[in-house]
C-alpha cells in the first residue's frame, strides 16, 4: 500500500467568545493519521476585542472594521512566528479560519474575516482559507466544521461507541460517533459562552464570568428558562447552525429584557442553564444516548456549567484532556487538519454535518 505524505500545518482559529487566537501546529496525512507538535495563545488587546465585536452582524465593513481586520490579521502572523521559532518545524500550510462576524443560513450568508494575502507574506507560508463558503453556496449549513477532526481523533482512541464531543465556545456545537463507518451526526447545540460573558461585559465590566463563579451563587430562573427553550431551533432536526447573535442580550432584546430586575448572580445562572439545556436537548436529535461526552473549549473551564451538565446529562461527562488531547487547542487543530484535506482536493464537510447534498471539499489557497 502506498504511504500517504504526511503535512505538517498551523491551524489557526479566533472563536465568537472574542479570547484571542489559539494557534497550532500539527503533523497529518489529512485522513486518519494525526499528531499534535504544539500550541500557543494569546488574547486580544482589549480595545482589538471592542473593535471586533462592532464589526459582528456586518456583511461588508467600513473603514474601522478594515483597520480591525489588519490589526487581528497582524496579530495571526505574529503568533504563528512566535509557534514556528519555538516548534522549529518547517510548515507546509496554515489553516486560517478568520473572525466569523455573521452567519445567517436563512440567507445564505457567512462571513469571516482575516486577509490571507497579508498573512501568507508575512508569515511566508502558504494560506487555506475561507473553510465555509462553498459548503454555504451548495446549500449546506456551512458548521460545524470540527466533526471530521474529531472523528480522526476518536479513531486514533480506542474508545468505546457511541460517544459524542460537545465543543463550547460563544456558540456550543455537538459531534456525535457512532459505530460504523459513517455514523457522525453533528450541529450547533445553542448559545455557549458569548450571552454569558456579553452578560458580564455589560453589567459588570468583566470578560466572563471565571469558573462560573458568579453565576454559581445564583438560582435560574425556570419559568424565563421554559419560554426560551421553545425557541424554533432547539425543534429543528439537524443538521442546523447558529450565528453567534442569534440571542442578543446587548441590544435590549427578548433576552435582556427577561432578565431586568434579577440579580446578576440569578441572570448569569439562567444564561448558563440556557447553555445546559440547549446541549441536554440536542441527545433527542441522535440515534442513541452516547457512552461518554467529552468537552472541549473554553467553556470546560466553567466548573459551574460543567458541574450542572453532570447533574443534567443522562451520560458521562468527561474532559477531552482526559484522552491526552488539549482541549483548548482542538479547534485550531482542526483547521490545520482541514487545510491539508482541502489541499488533498478531500471533504471537508458531509450531508450528516452541515446538511451539503454530497461529501464536500472547499477552502481557497493562498499561496506565499
Amino acid at each position: 500500500m502506498k504511504q500517504k505524505k504526511v503535512y505538517t500545518a498551523i491551524g489557526l482559529m479566533s472563536g465568537t467568545s472574542l479570547d484571542g487566537i489559539d494557534a497550532a501546529l500539527i503533523e497529518t496525512d489529512g485522513y486518519d493519521y494525526v499528531r499534535p507538535l504544539g500550541f500557543m495563545s494569546e488574547p486580544y488587546a482589549p480595545e482589538l476585542r471592542t473593535n471586533l465585536r462592532a464589526c459582528f452582524g456586518k456583511e461588508k465593513l467600513d473603514d474601522a472594521g478594515h483597520d480591525a481586520e489588519r490589526k487581528m490579521t497582524l496579530q495571526h502572523a505574529e503568533l504563528v512566528k512566535k509557534l514556528t521559532a519555538k516548534y522549529k518545524y518547517e510548515t507546509n500550510c496554515i489553516g486560517f479560519h478568520g473572525q466569523t462576524i455573521l452567519h445567517d443560513i436563512g440567507r445564505q450568508l457567512t462571513v469571516q474575516i482575516g486577509d490571507a494575502r497579508l498573512l501568507a507574506a508575512e508569515t511566508g507560508i502558504d494560506v487555506v482559507h475561507d473553510f465555509r463558503s462553498n459548503d454555504v453556496a451548495a446549500g449546506g449549513q456551512g458548521a460545524p466544521l470540527v466533526p471530521l477532526y474529531h472523528q480522526a481523533l476518536v479513531k486514533a482512541q480506542d474508545l468505546e461507541l457511541p460517544v459524542a464531543l460537545v465543543n463550547i465556545g460563544g456558540v456550543a456545537n455537538m459531534t456525535w460517533i457512532g459505530k460504523g463507518q459513517d455514523n457522525l451526526i453533528a450541529f450547533d447545540t445553542g448559545t455557549g459562552n458569548a450571552l454569558m460573558d456579553d452578560y458580564v461585559k455589560a453589567h459588570l465590566g468583566l470578560d466572563y464570568d471565571k469558573d462560573g463563579a458568579i453565576a454559581a451563587k445564583g438560582k435560574a430562573q425556570t419559568s424565563i428558562l421554559d419560554g426560551w427553550m421553545k425557541h424554533d431551533y432547539f425543534a429543528q432536526t439537524p443538521p442546523k447552525s447558529l450565528d453567534r447573535n442569534e440571542w442578543d442580550i446587548a441590544a435590549m432584546g427578548p433576552l435582556a429584557e427577561d432578565l431586568n430586575g434579577l440579580s446578576h448572580e440569578d441572570a448569569l445562572a439562567t444564561l448558563l442553564a440556557f447553555t445546559v439545556e440547549g446541549i441536554a436537548l440536542a441527545l433527542k436529535h441522535v440515534p442513541d444516548n452516547p457512552r461518554s461526552v467529552y468537552l472541549c473549549g473554553g467553556g470546560r473551564h466553567n466548573k459551574a456549567l460543567v458541574n450542572a451538565l453532570k447533574k443534567r446529562m443522562p451520560c458521562d461527562i468527561k474532559m477531552i484532556d482526559d484522552l491526552g488531547w488539549n482541549g483548548d487547542a482542538t479547534e485550531a487543530e482542526c483547521f490545520a487538519y482541514l487545510a491539508v484535506r482541502s489541499l488533498l482536493g478531500l471533504p471537508i464537510s458531509l450531508p450528516s454535518t452541515t446538511g451539503v447534498p454530497k461529501p464536500m471539499t472547499g477552502a481557497k489557497l493562498q499561496k506565499a
